[in-house]
């Protein structure tokens, strides 16, 4: 698709001139260019087209792909580039949906910083791009998070600096009108600000994300979906998800998330929503420190089961090893693991300790 025609779609669908209302998080009432049927919208009720040709073989961001805790003491510049795509993936085999994303990945590449530093923003939109889009920062002071500086049409960048001020775990997220559609969708990820001392010292860092879909099929039902506006408007959702597709993260899907007995791991979740709120929970073990809502300024809860994580909120988390096995991060909500796809797994590997754990006692 060329940019002349994409932008003109654009221009047609949002209208000249509207692109700044379009900002900050709201919902407005214009709507983006949505290549949605009248009948594609009654909550699942219409027929299914095939499958549809995938863009990309994988949308689920690699949960190792985690930048660098930070070591330096004195405030810098990061420059962070980020481009908007919309692509036709798998959310589990035989059903395709259209997401949109940051870079191409669900959750949106993690930024790191640490206090004091000042974020060089760079957005780009995709031209082959349907719609416009832009990004809230959570850590940013500014009108919107900088949504309104950075509403960016398909082909056009816009660029931001923003100086973070507090530590924490923050989401981000694309916020033009039909937010909830463009985060539902896999628009959003978060930005971590270390505190100046640091994070203490872990062996693994793993960064996930959940977020709902609304489609007009059902669960496993094959073929491709459109998104359904009145699932979400019920926030009764297709899918829950961690990092955008069908238990993604684990033996079913990329089995990334290894270490060994007796290592410890920091977990980096961000929750998109838009609605539900998540019951975080490792099944066999515990978190064994929770900063909730990413506050890293805070100190942490110590050995909690559950920590609720509510839409456009994270949690850092850590956790160990004693035994080996796999360890199932779910949302305790448990529907929406057996039902809807809202799983992931840490597998451990080493020696056993039938001290702490003996499944078959002489």
């Amino acid at each position: 698709m060329s940019s002349t025609t994409t932008r003109r779609r654009f221009l047609q669908a949002m209208g000249v001139g509207t692109a700044t209302a379009l900002a900050g998080c709201t919902i407005g009432s214009q709507t983006n260019d949505l290549s949605i049927s009248e009948h594609g919208m009654a909550g699942g009720q219409a027929k299914l087209s095939q499958a549809a040709a995938v863009d990309v073989d994988r949308v689920a961001a690699d949960p190792r792909d985690v930048p660098a805790p930070i070591t330096r003491t004195d405030p810098a510049v990061v420059e962070v580039e980020m481009e908007t795509t919309e692509v036709v993936a798998e959310v589990e085999p035989g059903v395709t949906f259209t997401y949109m994303t940051f870079d191409g990945q669900i959750p949106g590449p993690m930024v790191r910083a640490r206090v004091g530093d000042t974020i060089d923003l760079t957005i780009r939109n995709h031209e082959d791009n349907s719609m416009v889009h832009n990004v809230d920062f959570h850590a940013c002071r500014g009108p919107g998070g900088g949504a309104e500086a950075t509403v960016v049409a398909p082909g056009e960048e816009a660029r931001l600096r923003f100086k973070v001020t507090y530590p924490g775990a923050f989401v981000y997220h694309c916020a033009v009108a039909n937010v909830d559609y463009h985060i539902s969708s896999g628009m959003f990820g978060l930005i971590v600000v270390e505190p100046e001392e640091g994070l203490p010292a872990v062996d693994h860092e793993f960064y996930l994300g959940q977020h709902e879909l609304y489609t007009t099929g059902s669960a496993g039902e094959e073929g491709h979906h459109e998104f359904d506006f009145e699932g979400m408007a019920a926030e009764d959702p297709t899918y829950v998800l961690m990092n955008g597709e069908k238990y993604a993260i684990g033996p079913q899907g990329y089995d990334e998330m290894r270490v060994q007995t007796g290592e410890t791991a920091r977990i980096f979740y961000a929750v998109g929503g838009p609605n539900l709120t998540s019951a975080f929970h490792p099944i066999g073990s515990v978190w064994d420190e929770v900063w909730e809502q990413g506050a890293l300024a805070s100190p942490p809860d110590r050995f909690v089961q559950t920590t609720p994580v509510v839409p456009g909120s994270s949690c850092v988390a850590t956790m160990s090893f004693p035994v080996p096995g796999d360890f199932k991060l779910v949302d305790h909500a448990l529907s929406r693991v057996a039902r809807k796809g809202c799983l992931a797994v840490v597998h451990a590997e080493g020696p056993e300790d039938t001290t702490i754990f003996d499944p078959e006692p002489a």
